[in-house]
């Protein structure tokens, strides 16, 4: 059964929905006959890093809000990271345009490590305070999880993926996906946000039990506009 996963690096939400996830099917006895793939969105396609930058700042320009507002405001979601098992620190995260990432996670998903990729990354921008817009920070984290140097570099500086990447994107925009994490089950369930646990078990059993019954249409079994999320315009955090 395939699930498809829509998300952004850059985004909190999809880190901890990627790890609520991940749990839920390791719990699930039919995990070996799910496929999971990632899928590409950017919540900034017009971002560009400059020096000095922080997340802060950042987040104070794109919501019009004080420094001190915004720290208060990511404090929660620190927390929310911390009880999914993760390391989440804004004071230290490096904003960065995050096409060339979504790059190479479809670079090591063609040799079978998407998931190992996708990981790396969400660690280096989350927990290390790396660039991951800075294309050497790239190469090094791919070889981080057994991939060559030479063929990563010769990957990024081809069209391929950055083809694929962007169909990635057109293929949201005609599902209506607005909001990352979107989760695809099936192509008939949808789960958005960074839902809990035992939600993603729930739909896991119902859809596959279901995986014969497939359709073109999905059904939000989960999220609504209170469900954290990053959508095109903010991230509720």
């Amino acid at each position: 059964m395939l699930i498809e996963i829509w998300s952004d690096i850059m985004c909190p939400f999809c880190y901890i929905g990627k790890a609520h996830f991940e749990k839920a099917l390791d719990s699930v006895s039919f995990k070996d006959e799910i496929e999971v793939i990632y899928k590409s969105y950017q919540l900034d396609p017009n971002y560009q890093h400059l020096p000095g930058d922080t997340t802060f700042k950042y987040l104070s320009r794109s919501k019009g809000m004080s420094l001190e507002q915004v720290k208060e405001m990511t404090s929660h979601v620190e927390q929310m990271g911390k009880n999914a098992g993760l390391i989440i620190n804004f004071n230290t995260s490096v904003p960065a345009n995050t096409f060339k990432s979504h790059e190479l996670i479809h670079f090591a998903a063609s040799i079978g490590k998407a998931k190992e990729m996708k990981e790396r990354l969400f660690k280096a921008h989350f927990q290390e305070g790396l660039n991951i817009q800075d294309s050497e920070i790239l190469l090094t984290l791919s070889a981080n999880i057994g991939l060559s140097k030479e063929s990563t570099n010769e990957a990024l500086k081809s069209d391929k993926y950055a083809y694929d990447v962007k169909q990635d994107v057109a293929e949201a925009q005609q599902l209506g996906i607005r909001g990352v994490p979107f989760f695809l089950f099936n192509r008939k369930y949808a789960v958005s946000g960074a839902q809990p646990e035992q939600v993603f078990v729930e739909v896991l059993q119902k859809s596959y039990t279901e995986w014969k019954e497939s359709d073109s249409a999905f059904t939000f079994l989960a999220g609504d506009e209170s469900s954290p999320s990053c959508t095109d315009d903010k991230c509720d955090i």
